[in-house]
């Protein structure tokens, strides 16, 4: 998968320090993103089985023990991914993650 933008991921922790703990898991999250081939959201509940299938592609992943959510939207046609949203698990409840 091509994963747009993996700079999304780092500013999230480089710009706050107090979220530094993000990096490891997030970039392990990266390094399985950009190795997998998902062609349909099945292909990511095989992967990440506590991922959240939301509509129109969107997938909702949790990272470090459920601490911090990302939300991507996949085009599978295509295998790109895209970066929508990484907060703490508090910030992810303001949002709406499907119009993100």
């Amino acid at each position: 998968m091509r994963v747009i933008a993996v700079s999304t991921l780092k500013a999230f922790w480089t710009d706050t320090p107090e979220y530094q703990d993000a990096a490891g898991p997030t970039m392990a999250w990266y390094r399985e993103a950009v190795k997998a081939d998902w062609s349909m959201p099945d292909n990511v509940k095989r992967q990440f089985g506590n991922a959240s299938i939301l509509q129109d592609g969107r997938v909702v992943f949790n990272i470090a023990g459920n601490k911090y959510r990302l939300v991507v939207w996949i085009n599978y046609p295509y295998r790109v991914v895209y970066i929508r949203f990484l907060g703490t698990h508090p910030q992810y409840d303001r949002i709406d993650a499907q119009t993100i």
